[in-house]
């Protein structure tokens, strides 16, 4: 154990992030550089390292977290990167982006604020990149198998770097005209610069990693043709088909969905663009879903200089404590305010958007709702309870629905789906398909980025066995694992 009574001594303490007034005029990420070091050491010795530690199973990538908090607490910051690298090829994406989980399942959180993991996870990696503690581990030796990886979000780097270590030739194709996937142009710059990512690719490549942008498969490359090119293929193209709304006026200008307008911010942080061609200013936004890409929204709106920002969920708002039915070490669902919140903007719950009202010229310039309740199980509207919402943009964040059918991939390689659209798999992580492996997304269905990174380092497992009869590599879940929720 890290100390002994650090957890009756010293209370729960996190990242402070920049003032408001500073922060949203530009793109940095909005935390304080360095802030954490002075604090995070006495914040790891918080962890009790428990006789069971149930953050291991909120964590589906199965991190050591007593053991690197153990190190951190003693500053020997080389051991607990180790310790952290052990089960987790990105901790820097993790550190910044997953909404941690192993603190809801922290044994510390039944009766006190829970470990600050999340934190002393980054600080962990951070000072690992700047001591050069990160470096490329090429195999030692070549099997002569080739794989191509599909997809380069989290589930598909994960899978490729995997296979690499293991010895096979890898190939990593991505449509986009950059490697990252949704943590290249569907997280803002303000949640995680793209250095973080720019570096781990480079780390890749000296590994032996090939990268292939700008193709996509199905369109650019069949998808048969790639299987008989490979040993083996790795589908990880994540679930990216938007979930629409269809009311009167969907069909109006300036109506978008949010992985339409969040990529084209990141690019103006890319330099492709001067201003963005999509753009918040002056307008009145309104954002329609409540989750994290609604949040990406309402913070990128307001660095965009939007003249209202309103975020619509068609939920009751969740509580602020844990309530009785979603009891430790479950993740519960709580009243969250991000940092996007915090910089201002309107939420509203329980509404539902009824149609979209436009101008002579056919653009967007309201937003009708209605206040909805649940009764007997149904969602009912509650009459005299409509309004109107000035809107020139609109984003929908409401979620996604499944892999990508329309390029062809699906239909090409001859996938089963499921009945969510999801691409139907085995217990290694196999498709109907011989040779052909799907990890992330668009087997698993939408997810949290913990959750790919652990479906890629799974399915490397299978697919190492399948090239090999046999494989060291790790497996931290099934497809069939799903988190720890009621």
């Amino acid at each position: 154990m890290a100390d002994p009574k650090g957890f009756l001594t010293t209370g729960r303490e996190v990242a402070k992030t920049r003032p408001v007034a500073e922060r949203v005029r530009d793109w940095n990420e909005v935390y304080v550089p360095g802030s954490l070091l002075p604090i995070i050491s006495k914040q790891a010795g918080r962890c009790m390292d428990c006789g069971i530690p149930f953050c291991h199973n909120g964590c589906p990538l199965g991190n050591l977290i007593p053991e690197w908090n153990d190190y951190a607490y003693r500053e020997d910051w080389a051991a607990a990167s180790e310790r952290l690298h052990a089960t987790n090829n990105f901790p820097e994406f993790t550190g910044r982006l997953c909404p941690a989980p192993c603190e809801s399942a922290c044994v510390l959180g039944i009766n006190q604020p829970a470990v600050t993991i999340k934190n002393v996870e980054v600080s962990i990696i951070d000072k690992a990149w700047d001591a050069g503690d990160v470096t490329p581990q090429p195999p030692e030796r070549l099997s002569g198998k080739t794989v191509a990886v599909i997809g380069s979000g989290p589930a598909g780097l994960a899978a490729a770097q995997q296979l690499t270590r293991a010895g096979h030739t890898v190939a990593v194709y991505e449509r986009a005209d950059r490697i990252g996937g949704l943590l290249r142009y569907g997280i803002p710059e303000f949640k995680m610069e793209k250095v973080h990512i720019n570096r781990r690719i480079e780390q890749m490549r000296a590994e032996g990693t090939k990268f292939r942008t700008e193709v996509e498969i199905g369109r650019d490359i069949d998808a048969a043709k790639l299987r008989r090119r490979y040993d083996a293929v790795v589908i990880a193209a994540g679930a990216t088909v938007s979930r629409d709304l269809p009311v009167p006026g969907r069909e109006l200008t300036g109506i978008h969905f949010a992985m339409e307008y969040l990529p084209l911010a990141n690019k103006v942080q890319e330099g492709d663009f001067i201003a963005p061609p999509l753009t918040a200013e002056g307008k009145h936004v309104v954002v329609i879903g409540g989750g994290d890409t609604g949040a990406d929204c309402v913070g990128t709106a307001h660095r965009q200089g939007a003249a209202s920002v309103t975020q619509l969920e068609i939920m009751p708002r969740p509580g602020e404590e844990r309530s009785a039915g979603q009891p430790w070490p479950t993740f519960p669902m709580l009243y969250k305010v991000t940092s996007a919140h915090q910089e201002g903007g309107e939420r509203v719950y329980a509404v539902s958007t009824t149609h979209f009202e436009g101008d002579e010229n056919g653009h967007v310039q309201a937003l009708h709702l209605v206040e909805v309740e649940f009764k007997d199980g149904k969602l009912e509207q509650k009459p005299g309870t409509e309004r109107r919402l000035p809107a020139q943009l609109v984003t929908l964040a409401m979620g996604f629905t499944g892999t990508d059918q329309e390029n062809g991939l699906v239909r090409q390689f001859g996938l089963e789906l499921d009945a969510r659209g999801n691409i139907v798999r085995d217990a290694d992580f196999a498709t109907n398909v011989d040779g052909v492996y799907v990890a992330g997304d668009a087997g698993r269905g939408q997810s949290l980025i913990v959750w790919a990174i652990a479906e890629g380092r799974s399915a490397a497992r299978g697919v190492d066995r399948f090239l090999t009869g046999a494989s060291d590599l790790p497996a931290p879940i099934r497809p069939t694992d799903r988190s720890l929720t009621v």
